[in-house]
């Protein structure tokens, strides 16, 4: 399998479930019928907000595109709250934000406790607190969890056997076997797929409470599998809805074969230029329209529009990486500073460096940011 995990097969765990941000970038519908079809994935978690300001610009585009690769979708909100007063309003415009976004109702929405502002608060405060936003989110149809890591779970808050959704790698604290007697267990945060750039993190399920209660979980028509050798997929492999919609991408590209520069997001639009092999295009966004993904180029004069590829290989006409800001670790400086000062979080941090939020960090280290 093409996944990898601290250097091992990836057959050691399933992966029954992915869980996406905006630090993924844009997905495609393709990219998750791929996930679904070669790997196994049944359900998709996205991020939907951040505190009581962040609204993840990704959150509706993953939403939609993961239940027409007919995955089960839910949502996690990135808790900062300190006071059950607080949760309470995170949990009030993380409802707000999910609705917008198209997350169903029924759907699990998960807090996300692992904020350095909640490390020097008791157990009880934190239990506290995160039965008030658990308690607001369900009366808004949703269906609460709580999602921290295996040590968090051992000594900050209560969790119990058969609840929460708990990262516990590369180590489980003694005594916890989180990667079966709780609803999942996430094992690595570096999962690599064939057709998707980047790390992502990936669970297993060990029962159904992350796909139950979703009648508006769209199933698939078809058993289109994305080819493995050409990295092609069948010409029934599913499409975006057509009420697809630009979302932001910051992008510098790299053309890997001569494209047309076009005046309009279609095939049979004007061509502008034709870009040869080895040229860099820096995008502001992006778009699965007509059977293809497209970019768009801001210009002087207005705007070009680039096909990176057909929707069942995104990724085909162009190179994937994006070109990277990078933060020199100073002293004094944790994960949680750097993420909150870049608008991340701790775990999307670490892990698009290839670490965990457990590594050590020193002075002078060189980090990935954007």
């Amino acid at each position: 399998m093409a996944v990898l995990f601290l250097g091992l097969n990836a057959n050691a765990a399933r992966m029954d479930m992915v869980d996406v941000s905006n630090n993924n970038g844009y997905m495609s519908t393709a990219e998750y019928v791929s996930m679904r079809n070669e790997f196994g994935v049944k359900a998709l978690t996205v991020k939907i907000s951040e505190g009581t300001t962040f609204k993840d610009g990704y959150a509706a585009s993953n939403i939609a595109n993961g239940q027409a690769a007919g995955l089960y979708v839910n949502g996690y909100h990135f808790a900062h709250y300190k006071t059950k007063a607080q949760a309470i309003v995170e949990a009030d415009f993380a409802d707000k934000t999910a609705k917008s976004a198209g997350l169903p109702v029924g759907a699990v929405l998960v807090t996300d406790v692992e904020s350095q502002e909640a490390n020097n608060q008791s157990q009880a405060t934190n239990d506290r607190n995160n039965a008030a936003f658990m308690q607001e989110i369900q009366k808004f149809g949703y269906r609460a969890d709580i999602y921290t890591s295996g040590s968090w779970a051992n000594n900050k808050m209560t969790i119990k056997s058969k609840t929460s959704w708990i990262a516990a790698y590369p180590f489980v604290p003694a005594g916890k076997n989180w990667y079966s007697t709780n609803h999942a267990w996430q094992w690595s945060s570096t999962a690599k797929f064939r057709i998707s750039y980047g790390g992502f993190d990936v669970s297993q399920l060990n029962d159904n409470y992350y796909t139950a209660g979703q009648k508006s979980t769209v199933k698939p028509t078809n058993k289109a599998a994305v080819k493995v050798n050409n990295r092609k997929a069948s010409k029934h492999i599913y499409k975006p809805a057509t009420s697809a919609k630009w979302v932001k991408e910051s992008k510098t590209y790299t053309i890997k074969t001569a494209v047309k520069l076009r005046a309009g997001v279609s095939t049979s639009s004007n061509a502008i230029a034709i870009l040869p092999a080895g040229t860099t295009v820096k995008t502001d966004k992006a778009i699965i329209q007509g059977g293809y993904r497209w970019v768009r180029q801001p210009r002087f004069n207005g705007y070009g529009y680039l096909a990176t590829g057909p929707a069942s290989n995104t990724l085909e006409y162009v190179k994937s990486g994006a070109a990277h800001t990078y933060y020199t670790v100073k002293s004094g400086d944790s994960w949680w500073t750097i993420a909150q000062r870049n608008g991340l979080n701790m775990t999307t941090l670490a892990s698009q460096n290839g670490k965990s939020i457990y590594t050590t960090i020193y002075p002078g280290q060189r980090l990935v940011v954007r």
